[in-house]
């Protein structure tokens, strides 16, 4: 059952990032990328993880009403596609791993150039 659910999850990612690129022309979700899809055991509700490039609070808060208002139709699009007998709920949430990565990024930077710092002293 565990492989199925993983298939299904696969396939609602490619098609949702499908969607989203071709069917969903609101302007906030120009920069969105769907990063991860959870579903249920029973395919009722998916978690869709989704990552901006943006730090802006504002930003970020008319993406999800963009997300919110598109959930509708990206459902209805999901299933035409999907081979399923019911098409998952789609809950998004923000997946903060891209912000976690660049903040790391730049610490390690930091460090490295206090490291030259010292060395050229």
């Amino acid at each position: 059952m565990k492989h199925r659910i993983g298939r299904v999850e696969g396939e609602i990612l490619r098609e949702l990032t499908k969607i989203l690129q071709k069917n969903i022309r609101d302007p906030r979700l120009s920069e969105v990328t769907i990063t991860a899809v959870e579903c249920t055991n029973d395919l009722s509700y998916a978690t869709v993880y989704y990552s901006l490039l943006t730090e802006d609070a504002e930003k970020e808060k008319e993406v999800e009403e963009g997300l919110e208002k598109a959930k509708g139709m990206m459902r209805h699009l999901l299933g035409q596609t999907l081979t399923v007998y019911k098409v998952p709920e789609l809950i998004f949430k923000r997946d903060n791993s891209v912000k976690y990565g660049s903040k790391i990024d730049r610490l390690i930077a930091e460090v490295k150039k206090q490291d030259a710092e010292r060395a050229s002293k």
